[in-house]
């Protein structure tokens, strides 16, 4: 089978996110890295393709143009702010993008990549990697099938202790997280928040439909939140309840979700992948293990080495990957993320800051083209 050929635009030498792209692009022969505008300083940027052997540009707009019809996928893996402006762009021009999450800085912006992708016929992925773990996928399968009947409740966090010195609050890798110029309206939640707001929506089959947040800033210099409480509920009933920090010092990466339903409940963690952890109602809790045998499809698909060895985050990443290159091939692919969850993460952003502002009041968390 003949490789597709991939392009990257950011994840240049030192950043956190590029390695993972690189890794989880080319894991499975299924991509060519072919192309690359990698740093803000365009000789930098050159030079690392060139260490990397593919081909550099200055910049995104230079590479959009030196590329056009010759690359099947671009990842867009920048800061938050230039996300939209990189993305349409590329859209437009007929390739097929990837970006990193937060897909947009705005609601506006976000329905206009949803209208861009439409009416292009191109793919617009975004990268919701720990929904591409194989137990989420088996968890989603298991809810789907009815194995724990309806979702009554589903509790998720994701915390971590990483920004809680105060005397570190003034180095560059965590201060532009929490600069309202740099990353928009919210920091942890728009940060962490809504991966765990998208894995409940992805497991749990449904969509947020009203929230009531509160945000606390508890280191006094940041003007964005660093910790975040949002109550939500579901349009098929699902009660929710969320929390995310970046304070929570003694937490390392602190990802995980809980599903009770009317027969059962089911329990993920990130830093234990492999396992998903299930109770039937009135029954042992079960440990369900990744590669094991009678695994849902898409868990079996996705689970790529023996049972008791791990696979971690960019093997995650690496399933996003895989699926876009069946999707690129014209292959259905019904767990990829794409614009629209990407759309309803901002939406939600920037409604839950409205409701922290006002004292947690309950807000409609859905778009406005879908309500």
């Amino acid at each position: 089978m003949t490789k597709l050929k991939w392009g990257m635009i950011g994840g240049g030498k030192g950043s956190q996110i590029g390695p993972a792209h690189r890794l989880g692009a080319q894991a499975d022969g299924l991509f060519e890295f072919a192309a690359g505008a990698l740093d803000h300083d365009a000789e930098a940027g050159r030079a690392y393709a060139a260490e990397l052997g593919v081909r550099g540009y200055a910049d995104w707009q230079e590479m959009l143009e030196a590329e056009r019809g010759k690359l099947d996928l671009v990842t867009v893996a920048t800061p938050n702010a230039t996300h939209f402006e990189i993305t349409k762009a590329y859209l437009e021009a007929g390739f097929n993008v990837l970006c990193e999450k937060p897909m947009t800085m705005t609601v506006e912006e976000g329905e206009e990549i949803l209208r861009v992708a439409e009416t292009s016929g191109k793919i617009c992925a975004v990268n919701y990697c720990y929904s591409a773990y194989p137990m989420v996928r088996q968890a989603r399968a298991m809810v789907r099938a009815g194995e724990i009947g309806k979702v009554r409740l589903v509790v998720t966090n994701f915390s971590h202790g990483h920004h809680g010195d105060a005397t570190d609050a003034d180095n560059p890798r965590v201060r532009w997280r929490y600069d309202p110029a740099m990353a928009g309206v919210s920091g942890q939640f728009a940060d962490c928040g809504i991966h765990a707001l998208h894995m409940a929506s992805f497991i749990c089959d449904d969509e947020v439909e009203t929230l009531s947040a509160d945000f606390a800033s508890t280191i006094p210099s940041r003007e964005l939140e660093d910790d975040a409480m949002v109550n939500f509920r579901m349009a098929g009933g699902t009660v929710g309840r969320l929390w995310t920090s970046s304070v929570a010092i003694g937490r390392q990466h602190g990802f995980d979700i809980q599903i009770f339903g009317e027969t059962g409940g089911l329990r993920w963690a990130s830093e234990q992948p492999n396992q998903l952890i299930y109770t039937p109602m009135g029954g042992r809790t079960q440990i369900i293990e990744k590669g094991e045998g009678g695994l849902h499809d898409d868990a079996a698909r996705l689970s790529r080495v023996a049972i008791a060895h791990p696979e971690g985050f960019p093997l995650a990443v690496a399933n996003i990957y895989v699926d876009l290159a069946a999707a690129i091939r014209g292959e259905s692919r019904d767990g990829l993320p794409g614009a629209e969850a990407g759309l309803r993460s901002m939406a939600a952003v920037h409604q839950a800051v409205a409701s922290a502002k006002s004292g947690g009041d309950w807000v409609d968390a859905r778009p406005p083209m879908f309500r």
